[in-house]
């Protein structure tokens, strides 16, 4: 009798020290298991916020007019907080109207709305049309009312003249030009290729 009681405790004892080895082991799978997936959770968002930059942009969009405006840059960044933005580096884009010659635009950056269109260039800003060359450092482009807003040192070139201005304003299907000054009393400065004289100012 003694010795069924011996041996009923012992195999309790080895049933308690079974029981809980085995709790402590998967205590320990689903305690590893939870840190591994919350890594996962961090490394997806880490990839989610990285895929914000775009290599190789190129964007081709036309309107009813039948003029088509295509848009190259190296790299892009999409706004966080706007997706229809983004940003963008080492710019070219290409203006071909179907009633007018081709206006070429490059610049060092960018901020193109993928909705409407609008662009600003900006840093290093060139367009370039026929025999006209415009260099300045911003550049605020609408497809929509077709008119670029080209100011921040600007230099207009032609076959003819060189002028020097604050401001210069285009509509890019007629070309009609407005090229002025911010100051009331400061003077566009007028430079003609083929006269040795002193520059006009108008």
């Amino acid at each position: 009798m003694r010795i069924k009681k011996v041996l009923f405790f012992f195999l309790i004892f080895t049933l308690l020290i079974l029981s809980y080895f085995v709790y402590t082991e998967v205590y320990k799978k689903e305690k590893s298991m939870n840190i591994s997936e919350n890594i996962n959770e961090i490394i997806l968002d880490e990839n989610t916020f990285s895929s914000n930059t775009i290599k190789d942009v190129n964007y081709i969009s036309r309107d009813t007019k039948g003029n088509e405006y295509i848009i190259y840059a190296s790299k892009g960044e999409i706004d966080i907080n706007n997706p229809d933005i983004i940003y963008l580096t080492d710019v070219k884009a290409f203006i071909n109207l179907e009633n007018s010659n081709t206006v070429n635009i490059s610049s060092d950056f960018g901020k193109y709305n993928t909705k409407n269109f609008d662009t600003i260039f900006s840093k290093n800003v060139i367009v370039k049309y026929l025999d006209n060359k415009i260099t300045g450092e911003y550049l605020d482009f609408s497809l929509e009312s077709n008119l670029m807003v080209i100011s921040r040192d600007i230099v207009y070139t032609n076959l003819d003249n060189i002028l020097v201005a604050d401001v210069l304003e285009m509509n890019i299907e007629t070309k009609d030009t407005k090229i002025y000054m911010y100051e009331n009393k400061k003077k566009v400065n007028i430079k003609n290729k083929n006269w040795n004289g002193h520059n006009q100012k108008v």
